[in-house]
């Protein structure tokens, strides 16, 4: 008989996660953060496309191997878009060029969305792809002990899981993929939230009032307080954040003393994607002693960017 598989779910009762998509759809549907679309030149091309990692079509990954002989790091990306879209065709070129040109491989995920399955599909379905990737290092030239992922919105809350969490490597399964490592190297995200508790949000979170959902939350009566508070518990990466984790870099876009966006729709996004999160999460890495940067307009940087940090730990 095969080992159970470890998955998240296996932690919860399955109905309090089927039972939150419509509240988790709401925060992220305000603010997903699309991908610019990079003109400047072409994507490089794929080495291997559409790699199925599971049985279900969103189950792929991309693979663009680095011009390297020997075993080279790689990167891992993972899109955003609320859970509900975005694609892991939709990639900055520019960025994966200058990946490629230091050595180190890339790889972009895609994953099941909120119409595909419920929570935690969606976390479920990065770490398996991971753990394939691994799987696949001999074959694709990787070096599976420097292997970092990157991605925004959605995607940070996904990178950010993989990084924090515990390892879902599996020693005694029966499944060769499932004894592969699932945590990262190096992490780096834009636009990621720390929890999911709504009161933190309150609190702590310029222009954000809890109304905003409270006639949706009203109506959740199919999971009791406790299971509830469970789950969110869990899918609040900040939550996750031990001594072992790996060096984060995060990106906001706003200062934290800026004002509040006149434009309605422009001002959801923006508070969907506050520093005030990353501030709540460098806090709590810097206390347990994870080397970190906070990337905002007017901070202090050791890096420009996500990238100039992700080459500098892996090479």
């Amino acid at each position: 008989m095969k080992n159970t598989p470890r998955t998240i779910a296996n932690a919860f009762p399955k109905k309090q996660f089927y039972s939150t998509v419509l509240y988790l759809f709401l925060i992220y549907n305000y603010g997903a953060i699309p991908v610019k679309a990079q003109q400047e030149k072409p994507i490089p091309p794929i080495t291997f496309e559409n790699v199925p990692y599971g049985d279900h079509p969103n189950q792929v990954i991309d693979f663009r191997k680095a011009n390297v002989e020997k075993t080279a790091p790689l990167v891992v990306f993972i899109h955003g878009g609320g859970f509900t879209g975005g694609s892991h065709d939709k990639v900055n070129a520019k960025a994966i060029q200058q990946y490629l040109d230091a050595g180190i491989h890339h790889a972009s995920i895609e994953y099941r969305f909120l119409k595909h399955a419920d929570f935690p599909a969606a976390h479920e379905d990065c770490i398996r792809a991971l753990q394939f990737i691994r799987s696949k290092a001999k074959e694709w030239g990787i070096d599976k002990n420097r292997i970092a992922g990157y991605g925004g919105s959605a995607g940070a809350q996904l990178v950010a899981y993989l990084a924090w969490g515990n390892d879902f490597a599996d020693p005694k399964s029966d499944d060769p993929i499932s004894r592969e490592s699932s945590r990262l190297k190096a992490v780096a995200f834009w636009g990621g939230q720390s929890t999911m508790d709504l009161n933190w949000w309150t609190k702590n979170i310029p222009g954000y009032r809890r109304e905003f959902h409270a006639k949706k939350e009203s109506k959740r009566k199919d999971i009791s307080s406790v299971e509830r508070r469970a789950l969110i518990n869990e899918i609040s990466v900040i939550n996750h954040i031990t001594s072992d984790d790996p060096p984060t870099f995060m990106r906001y876009g706003m200062n934290p003393d800026d004002p509040i966006p006149g434009n309605l729709k422009r001002a959801r996004g923006w508070i969907i994607h506050h520093v005030n999160f990353g501030i709540a999460m460098e806090e709590k890495l810097k206390l347990k002693g994870v080397d970190v940067d906070l990337n905002y307009p007017k901070a202090n940087k050791r890096f420009k960017d996500e990238i100039s940090f992700l080459i500098h730990h892996l090479k």
